[in-house]
């Protein structure tokens, strides 16, 4: 089977944005990027991640005022991981068992790319058809 590591977006190209950058700030960031998450960063530091759910759950849904919610007061932390050689099977697994659709991607327990449900799905869809 396919290790994680193939299709993880790697560390680098992780958009990140200060813990104290508002939630509708974030919301414009992930919009005009096409992304579902933003890291949060306190310095160089990830302390957490910040998806599209949790915009509308502890946003929308809470009827939260954006421009005045940080996104450190809404993301998910600690950050749920998974090491880099584990296959495509695991992390899927441990998605549905978990109820996330983005996992840390690590290696010697250091954070260097991640991995989401979208990434699942296109490997998915690129498998030949029986």
């Amino acid at each position: 089977m396919v290790p994680v590591k193939s299709f993880m977006i790697p560390r680098e190209k992780f958009v990140t944005v200060p813990r104290d950058t508002d939630a509708q700030t974030a919301a414009r960031i992930m919009r005009d990027r096409g992304i579902g998450s933003l890291f949060v960063t306190n310095d160089r530091e990830i302390i957490g991640i910040l998806t599209d759910t949790d915009m509308m759950r502890r946003v929308v849904a809470a009827g939260a005022d954006a421009t005045k919610t940080t996104v450190e007061q809404i993301m998910s932390a600690p950050i749920l991981t998974i090491e880099e050689n584990k296959t495509l099977l695991d992390a899927n697994d441990l998605m549905a068992q978990a109820h996330v659709r983005h996992l840390g991607v690590t290696r010697d327990s250091k954070l260097v790319g991640v991995i989401s449900v979208r990434d699942l799905v296109v490997f998915l869809t690129n498998l030949p058809r029986k």
